[in-house]
């Protein structure tokens, strides 16, 4: 069982059911958004050069705060590898990794960014709790068509490969832009996916029929992930879920009125021990 200051801690940092919690998600929040906009600002140079000091002494001074956040919540959980390994204890390691490596590769400090990630606990600050439940139906969903998805993607691999190596056969004598295999495998999925550059076209009247069909067919393709995920998600009860997150494994999604964890039987508002005088 954790200490009372422990309890506290955690309550604050990881709960939004506290006024205390509220108010430092919230803040937490705010400082996420100044840290994105100062490093999307610090990328255009007209503004980096007139500002760049001012704006790097935000960027340092935010992430110092954020690391101490992190360390706290590494201090105050039960089992702190566990968060660490979890996925916002890795979004919220990557969100000071970039600063400090930046010291080493300046460039780098544009993948601090990430930390824009955690601004989906915004759900737990406002307790927007139906939105965590419409969260958890498109995941569920997500991982239910997943199978599905991904024999169809190997497939559509499949078929650019063969195009691709299609296209290479009839162009490349003639066409130093299909110089490749790979080169016209990239063309075939440039063509499938409707994306169309137009840096790498066919020339003669085969290869333009060959490109005339996989145009159609990479019409055709969007609508099989849809309407496999959108059956996947109709399949899904609706289930209200509360923003209690479970201090032993961090898992959220719980019914309003659980008293334990539905993943690992931890209690989910444990008693901490009375303080003795």
């Amino acid at each position: 069982m954790q200490p009372r200051k422990h309890q506290r801690l955690y309550e604050t940092i990881f709960e939004a059911d506290t006024t205390a919690g509220k108010v430092f998600d919230v803040a937490l929040l705010l400082l996420i958004l100044t840290s994105v906009v100062a490093l999307m600002l610090e990328s255009v140079e007209e503004i980096e050069q007139q500002y760049g000091f001012e704006l790097r002494c935000v960027e340092w001074s935010l992430t110092a705060i954020f690391t101490l956040e992190y360390l706290l919540r590494l201090y105050c959980v039960r089992r702190p590898m566990r968060y660490a390994k979890s996925f916002f204890g890795i979004v919220d390691l990557l969100a000071v990794l970039p600063t400090y490596l930046s010291l080493l590769l300046p460039t780098i400090q544009s993948l601090s960014v990430v930390r824009i990630m955690r601004i989906v606990r915004v759900f737990r600050v406002l307790k927007l709790a139906q939105f965590l439940g419409e969260a958890h139906i498109l995941g569920a969903a997500l991982r239910g068509s997943a199978r599905k998805i991904i024999v169809f993607l190997v497939g559509v691999g499949s078929l650019v490969i063969v195009v691709g190596a299609l296209m290479y056969w009839v162009e490349g004598l003639e066409n130093d832009q299909f110089s490749s295999i790979p080169a016209s495998v990239y063309w075939a999925i440039v063509t499938v996916t409707t994306v169309g550059y137009g840096d790498i076209a066919p020339e003669s009247p085969l290869g333009r029929g060959l490109a005339a069909v996989l145009m159609i067919i990479g019409y055709g393709i969007f609508a099989v992930p849809t309407g496999i995920f959108a059956s996947e998600l109709i399949t899904q009860p609706q289930a209200d879920v509360s923003t209690q997150v479970c201090p032993e494994c961090l898992k959220e999604g719980h019914a309003p009125k659980a008293v334990h964890c539905q993943h690992c039987g931890a209690e989910l508002n444990p008693e901490p021990p009375a303080e003795s005088s």
